[in-house]
């Protein structure tokens, strides 16, 4: 038997209904786990079966007396051997994906604890409790809810319960990341068609499509996995430099009118979020062009990004200080990597700076979490804040603050 979960319980026929059937019962049958339910009732010594009794100290309610519990939990180690034994509980860590796995690796019996009514005698826990998890902030009315949680979670990561071990290794948390969007037939659906890169059969592209969707899924929903995520999974590697790109330094009136092109329709992404729409439409070109040329004359440098002569990216930097400023790609050329590519190429233009800095506003979380990824950290320091009560176009307080290079050394 390669894993065992046993489950005291008060009502172990709504253990039993939930995990004997569909895929952990068919692994029951094959022999590939086993569950087990023990009614704590069955230990009392009293003819009433009674479980519980008031609380030392006074208060509402009744807490599950020790001795049935120790008595249950003492036949299932006679029987079945020691295990691991879990206690669910609102004050217990808190139980994760990566949790389930460590359980999984690590041990291949467990013995989990229902508790009812105010609780269980704490002495019971002092003395045979291994581990205490909680499945998130919040009250049931007891434990067996959250030790189905635990069982199905730890019990589908062993070979042989899921048809295919890939299939939980795509799912979300594995790897810190909620999973991407599935789809099935009909591929029209009430007018919602299936993306289009799902039917082409080029999987190289669908797994970059579906990795894609996962990180801005995380990203949106739940910011602090992902912020947890890019710190753990900096980038290895830059995407390769392909023929026709080129990096230019801004010289010219042509440059110049292009790199302010660039610079309005950036601003008005990234000011969509936290600007009126009044505002993001009065930005024009004539303003940035002027912010542009009196920036060369204070000491910066623009460089314009070209895909086969066709400008599609902008960044700024100054020397004298080590600062990057105004990186923007056009929107028909974002996702091929020419970010990362231009920040890697200011970077390094700014080599006699050992940690230089980048500005960035806080609400633009996608490009935070990429610089994260090539080695930029928040600082402290805020350049310029935006509220509504100081700038009548801003609906959503936001502000401009630095990113500090801490990654590996120049080359």
């Amino acid at each position: 038997m390669d894993m065992q979960i046993d489950i005291l319980t008060l009502f172990p026929e709504s253990v039993d209904a939930m995990l004997n059937v569909s895929i952990l019962g068919r692994a029951q049958e094959r022999g590939y786990i086993a569950i087990r339910t023990h009614q704590i009732r069955t230990y009392t010594t009293n003819k009433q079966m009674q479980v519980d009794d008031y609380p030392y100290g006074g208060g509402r309610g009744a807490v599950m007396q020790a001795d049935p519990l120790f008595r249950c939990w003492e036949h299932v180690v006679n029987t079945y051997g020691p295990g691991r034994t879990i206690f669910m509980s609102p004050c217990g860590r808190t139980f994760t994906q990566s949790v389930a796995r460590e359980l999984k690796a690590q041990y291949d019996h467990l013995i989990l604890v229902c508790g009812h009514y105010e609780g269980i005698d704490e002495r019971f826990i002092q003395a045979y409790v291994t581990d205490e998890y909680s499945i998130g902030d919040y009250v049931l009315t007891g434990g067996e809810l959250a030790s189905l949680v635990v069982a199905d979670s730890v019990l589908r990561l062993k070979p042989g319960v899921l048809a295919e071990q890939k299939g939980y290794e795509e799912e979300s948390y594995w790897d810190g990341l909620l999973e991407y969007p599935q789809y099935t037939r009909p591929e029209v659906w009430e007018g919602r068609a299936v993306p289009q890169v799902l039917l082409g059969g080029d999987h190289q592209k669908i797994d970059a499509w579906r990795g894609e969707q996962s990180r801005e899924r995380t990203r949106l929903r739940r910011p602090e996995l992902y912020e947890k995520w890019c710190e753990t999974h900096p980038v290895t590697e830059l995407p390769k430099w392909k023929r026709g790109e080129n990096m230019r330094l801004v010289k010219t009136d042509e440059q110049f009118a292009a790199a302010a092109r660039i610079f309005v329709e950036g601003r008005r992404t990234t000011c969509a979020e936290n600007w009126t729409p009044e505002y993001c439409a009065s930005l024009n070109e004539e303003e940035y062009l002027l912010q542009l040329r009196q920036e060369k004359a204070a000491g910066w440098v623009c460089y314009l990004h070209t895909t086969k002569d066709v400008p599609d990216g902008i960044v700024s930097i100054n020397h004298k200080v080590g600062h990057i400023e105004h990186l923007f790609v056009t929107e028909k050329a974002r996702g091929r990597g020419i970010g990362m590519k231009m920040l890697d190429f200011a970077r390094r233009k700014l080599s006699e700076h050992e940690h230089p800095v980048l500005s960035v506003l806080n609400t633009n979380t996608r490009a935070i979490a990429l610089y994260t990824r090539m080695g930029w950290k928040l600082t402290s320091g805020t350049e310029l804040e935006f509220t509504p009560e100081q700038y009548p176009a801003v609906v959503k307080k936001c502000a401009l603050v630095w990113m500090r290079y801490e990654g590996s050394a120049q080359k």
